[in-house]
């Protein structure tokens, strides 16, 4: 019986959605629902994960995951129109994808640092940089696309 813990590179850094807080968890165990040791918050349960700047910066720059961020508005009607997709890309991609969603109204700061000039605006991100920009809106079959390729390179 082998009772050596998992090398680091068989396991993944994800930002815990609830505490933000960063959780090492086992490559082939992530559909197993892994929770936070800290808040006990299951840490890819499949829904998108409200982002100030704060935990931004936890999600997209300390976790090994990609994540992706909508950059929405409350008074936006294409941005409510792309909600219920994101969220079934969340759902669909719980194991391999984070989705964030970062309000502009409540993050003017963060939305001009990172040069957001119309809105929906997805970014992906993965080791801490951006690797793929979309604005406006798009179906469930245009974003799976475009993820799927934004992931491959």
């Amino acid at each position: 019986m082998n009772t050596q813990p998992a090398p680091a590179s068989d396991s993944i850094l994800v930002a815990c959605p609830q505490c933000h807080s960063v959780v090492r968890a086992p490559s082939d165990r992530l559909d197993e629902h892994p929770k936070c040791p800290r808040c006990k918050a299951e840490l890819l349960g499949g829904h998108s994960i409200a982002l100030d700047a704060a935990s931004f910066a936890t999600h997209t720059q300390k976790g090994t995951l990609p994540v992706l961020v909508d950059f929405w508005a409350e008074w936006c009607g294409p941005c409510k129109m792309m909600a219920p997709v994101l969220d079934r890309t969340a759902q669909q991609r719980a194991s391999t994808l984070q989705v964030g969603k970062v309000n502009t109204d409540q993050q003017p700061e963060l939305a001009g640092r990172l040069n957001i000039r119309s809105i929906p605006t997805l970014i992906l991100f993965r080791d801490g940089k951006e690797v793929a920009r979309q604005s406006g809106a798009v179906d469930g079959a245009t974003l799976s696309r475009w993820l799927d390729g934004a992931l491959a390179r």
